[in-house]
């Protein structure tokens, strides 16, 4: 019974993630893609969590923690360039003309 209730969950988790990932591609504005994309990464660490579930095992738990890590990253990054546009400050003035 719970091994149908996760399979079940897989395929839903699945289709929700193929809808994210169509809004990523087809989003009208570039906040729209940041948030598909962190649904994405949402999805994938449900998606790792059933998945351990239904293997029972707790070897995909460094796995979940990596794409949570990497899905907050993406955010940050993405939602500083929308911000300031660009990802990373660099000083342009040089240390010499002190």
């Amino acid at each position: 019974m719970l091994d149908s209730i996760l399979v079940i969950t897989l395929v839903i988790l699945s289709m929700a993630t193929i809808g994210c990932f169509l809004r990523l591609v087809k989003g009208p504005s570039l906040p729209d893609r940041v948030i598909a994309l962190d649904l994405i990464g949402i999805h994938l660490i449900a998606i790792v969590a059933v998945l351990s579930m239904w293997l029972r095992t707790d070897a995909f738990l460094d796995i979940i923690l990596v794409i949570g890590i990497l899905a907050f990253m993406g955010t940050i990054g993405f939602a500083k360039f929308i911000e300031k546009g660009r990802v990373i400050e660099r000083d342009t003035t040089s240390h010499n003309d002190r």
